[in-house]
């Protein structure tokens, strides 16, 4: 069946999943999930664990998934990290799906999750194919327009060339270059990871695997929902649920 979507999110049960009176135990199993990572155990075996415990549903594992990390990985990530504000002069390198996603769902009022090492991540995915949203637009121009304001000298984003429609964004995406003098580029891989990793310049990801394995990172994605998109946000520790609507 085709996928119609016009916007990115919310998915119809995240207001109940996610609601104030559950935030409780998210924080506690959030907790409890990165202490077992901590202590060695394995990540899968771990969440059913903690999930099973806590009685959690799929999308509520996932945004446990997503939001913990072992003691070591935190501390990897927060040593590697540029804040935003150093950013001034040098280039860039974004995790092309990872930024744009997340942008687009803030913007459409999906739920985003703060985790231990403040990224903030959402829980949409794209399966191997992209989809152009209402969102689409409005979310590479917020990012642009940020990008410029904190003075970056480039930005080249990276796609997954093996993602059906990522042709057509990047045709999309030199159309606003062109139009606005942006410096940015964008590349199509088959493999964009291996080059985030790779890369001794600054790079844009929540990715978990990326974070821990990259040189250095920026969290340009909190940046821009925390200074632009966030509306009546209710704070949660270690899991922060940020309704944007």
């Amino acid at each position: 069946m085709p996928d119609k979507r016009k916007h990115r999110g919310p998915h119809p049960d995240d207001a109940r999943l996610f609601a104030p009176k559950n935030t409780g135990i998210l924080r506690l199993a959030v907790a409890d999930y990165s202490s077992l990572l901590t202590k060695g155990y394995a990540p899968k075996s771990s969440l059913k664990l903690v999930g099973d415990h806590f009685a959690l549903t799929e999308r509520q594992r996932l945004a446990i998934m997503r939001s913990a990390c072992s003691d070591d990985q935190l501390a990897g990530r927060l040593a590697k990290q540029t804040g935003v504000g150093e950013l001034k002069g040098s280039p860039i390198v974004i995790d092309g799906y990872n930024l744009l996603i997340t942008i687009e769902s803030a913007l459409s009022g999906a739920a985003i999750f703060i985790g231990r090492d403040r990224c903030m991540r959402d829980l949409s995915g794209i399966h191997g194919s992209y989809r152009k949203v209402t969102e689409t637009i409005p979310a590479i121009e917020l990012i642009a327009s940020q990008l410029v304001n904190l003075g970056v000298s480039h930005a080249g984003w990276l796609f997954d060339s093996p993602v059906s429609n990522s042709g057509r964004l990047k045709t999309l995406m030199y159309e606003l270059i062109e139009k606005n003098d942006w410096p940015f580029d964008v590349e199509l891989l088959t493999n964009p990871d291996n080059e985030l990793i790779a890369t001794e310049n600054i790079i844009a990801t929540s990715d978990s695997n990326i974070l821990d394995n990259c040189t250095k990172w920026t969290n340009l994605t909190a940046h821009i929902i925390q200074t632009e998109i966030q509306k009546g946000n209710i704070e949660v520790n270690l899991v922060d649920f940020y309704p944007s609507q």
